[in-house]
């Protein structure tokens, strides 16, 4: 069950066109179909416990993690993932000054298209350093190849008539994440001169899909709570991989998660335990 026109999901129209193209996407769409995968597009699926009832006796849910960060950041700026969408289908122009405002790979996603969709420039706005990026480093090298400017120890405070308002940071004591925590420096606040600000600072699975589901365990963040080795949730026969488990994370996981649930699922329909 698919919502969108074409299979693809978040590969297909978030992720900038430079890192995968269509034709690689389409590619793995059509080994779906030659192996008889039946295919549902334009169909937003039911919850699962729904799709049990209708006779279907094992489900995986794949749906990823888009609900997007926030940040008290008043002014105009605007969730990356609906801004990436947008610029990726060619309905909303990219110019002068964009500021993402985040250290993780959708954060360099961003910045990337914007200079590849034709911004002046695009800057990174991070409260740490580089060094505690949470961003690969094969990412971090890719933006800084393609130009990529990083205003770091900077935080956001607000946006408003093409001005960022930012205060200055210092690195404190290790947080819980091993992290040097960040500190402000009271009155050192400074303006960035922007046309888009673009908050990219984590995603979470939506929350709907525990409401619809009876007996599905959750993380406190709301990643669904499965059985690393096959994928299965606390409600039987409904699985799960990718996003909605992990976070956002990356592609290849997402993928390996599939598989993993795959596998299993094919064990419980073979007569064996998984």
């Amino acid at each position: 069950f698919e919502k969108e026109a074409k299979l693809g999901g978040t590969v297909r129209y978030v992720i900038p066109a430079f890192r995968i193209s269509d034709e690689a996407i389409d590619r793995d769409v059509s080994f779906l179909l030659q192996m008889g995968v039946d295919i549902r597009l334009g169909a937003p699926a039911p919850s699962a416990q729904a799709l049990l009832a209708q006779g279907y006796t094992h489900v995986l849910l794949a749906v990823g993690a888009g609900l997007p960060g926030r940040l008290d950041v008043p002014g105009n700026v605007v969730p990356v993932i609906g801004w990436m969408r947008r610029v990726k289908a060619g309905e909303e122009s990219v110019s002068g000054h964009v500021a993402v405002i985040g250290g993780g790979n959708t954060a360099m996603d961003a910045a990337r298209l914007a200079l590849h969709a034709g911004a002046a420039s695009s800057t990174i706005v991070y409260r740490r350093t580089k060094r505690y990026m949470p961003a690969d480093a094969e990412e971090l090298e890719l933006a800084m190849a393609d130009g990529m400017q990083f205003l770091e120890l900077v935080s956001p405070v607000s946006q408003a008539g093409g001005k960022l308002v930012c205060r200055k940071m210092v690195l404190g004591e290790p947080d819980a994440s091993g992290r040097r925590r960040p500190v402000e420096v009271p009155g050192s606040e400074f303006t960035l001169d922007v046309d888009c600000v673009i908050m990219a600072i984590g995603t979470s699975p939506n929350p709907l899909i525990k409401s619809t589901t009876q007996g599905l365990e959750t993380q406190k963040w709301g990643g669904i709570i499965v059985n690393e080795e096959t994928g299965l949730t606390s409600r039987e026969h409904v699985y799960a991989g990718g996003d909605a488990v992990t976070g956002a994370a990356t592609v290849i996981l997402a993928m390996g998660a599939g598989k993993t649930a795959a596998q299993a699922i094919h064990k419980a329909l073979s007569g064996e335990e998984a």
